[in-house]
């Protein structure tokens, strides 16, 4: 079960980083978000902090090997 859950931990960080390029915009297209960013940068820093949750909950559940063998 543990490897199952990490699997898809990292498919969802896979799937984050795709998510964070904005193939959505046209080009040329302006938006804004209540940040004072453009929205397209709210969502990939959105991602990358969602990935590093994410890489962490699958770092504590990957099984590591103390003796090295």
């Amino acid at each position: 079960m543990k490897r199952y859950l990490r699997r898809m931990l990292l498919a969802g960080i896979g799937g984050l980083y795709v998510l964070s390029v904005p193939w959505y915009r046209s080009g040329g297209e302006t938006g804004g978000s209540g940040f004072g960013l453009p929205d397209w940068v709210v969502v990939a820093i959105g991602c990358y902090v969602a990935v590093a949750v994410l890489n962490a909950a699958a770092w504590l559940l990957t099984d590591i090997d103390e003796d090295g063998t």
